[in-house]
């Protein structure tokens, strides 16, 4: 882990989705952090240790899901398809696929395994699993400021988490898509899906993948920044969370925010390797993309 000496800094972004808007200034406290996202061969220490299983292992309770088909409610999870060609990106539906029996350990499926891929992030993992593996290892998850703050590595206002150039000197410098997604992955920065955490530079603080390869988990509910936030230096909030979860119109599943994009993340559809960025998640979902790290609050 790496310590993040704590501090104050504009948080959020007004030059690309609405979600990261305003920027606002926020106050965060001293806080270690995981160099790097949680492994599959780390993730797999917590299972053999503690024998426990995933939401994805798990039947879905049809009463949560009453509008769900009958083949939704076994478990399983969603899996990235690339596409034939050309899509429709409006509509997800395209290249997301529920898989009976894709977990953590079979990451796509029945006949796939993580074997070979330790070192990879472990994906297919909803919030409770991330928070489970969190308290097993004597850590919590980081609220978005806390990991805004840690990507961000010194670098106030720039747009990557290593400075405003999106490839310096042609140098890939996260796992993101290159090319037109959901179609066309050229993988010029040498990978097609995960990688193994640590294959691309640090940033200014010494942390891996904090932008590319997986989403991340944070402990914060998802909602729009509010209006009645602080810009002022001098009084600028502290890193608060929401008490209890916000619910758009028609939502049943509350929602907490994921950040850092993926290795899906393409600048045609979504630009969001960076640290401003911002979405939420279903807490009942899991996916190919998305992972986790922890932090430990402590003063030394």
């Amino acid at each position: 882990m790496q310590y993040i000496r704590g501090g104050t800094f504009a948080m959020g972004s007004d030059d690309f989705y609405p979600e990261e808007r305003p920027v606002h200034t926020v106050s965060v406290g001293g806080f270690w952090i995981d160099e790097r996202p949680v492994t599959a061969a780390e993730f797999r220490r917590f299972v053999r240790a503690t024998s426990y299983v995933t939401l994805a292992e798990r039947p879905l309770a049809p009463d949560l899901y009453p509008d769900a088909a009958p083949e939704l409610l076994t478990p399983g999870s969603l899996v990235f398809r690339k596409t034939s060609g050309p899509v429709d990106l409006e509509d997800h539906r395209n290249w997301w696929e529920y898989v009976p029996a894709a977990y953590w350990k079979r990451p796509g499926g029945k006949g796939t395994s993580v074997n070979g891929r330790d070192r990879h992030p472990v994906v297919h993992i909803a919030y409770e699993d991330a928070e489970a593996y969190a308290t097993w290892a004597g850590k919590e998850l980081p609220t978005e400021a806390e990991w805004e703050y840690a990507a961000r590595g010194g670098l106030e206002g720039a747009v990557f988490a290593w400075g405003d150039d999106h490839v310096p000197g042609g140098n890939a410098m996260a796992n993101t898509w290159q090319g037109e997604f959901p179609w066309q992955n050229l993988a010029l920065d040498g990978f097609e899906g995960t990688s193994p955490v640590g294959s691309f530079p640090p940033n200014g603080y010494g942390l891996y993948d904090m932008c590319g390869n997986v989403w991340e988990w944070t402990s914060d509910w998802f909602a729009l920044h509010g209006s009645e936030e602080s810009t002022s230096p001098c009084c600028a909030p502290q890193d608060v969370r929401l008490a209890s979860p916000e619910h758009l119109p028609g939502e049943t599943i509350p929602r907490r925010v994921i950040k850092g994009g993926s290795h899906l993340c393409a600048p045609n559809y979504c630009l969001r390797y960076r640290p401003a960025a911002r979405q939420g998640q279903a807490v009942d979902s899991s996916t190919t993309h998305l992972g986790f790290r922890c932090v430990l609050r402590t003063p030394t």
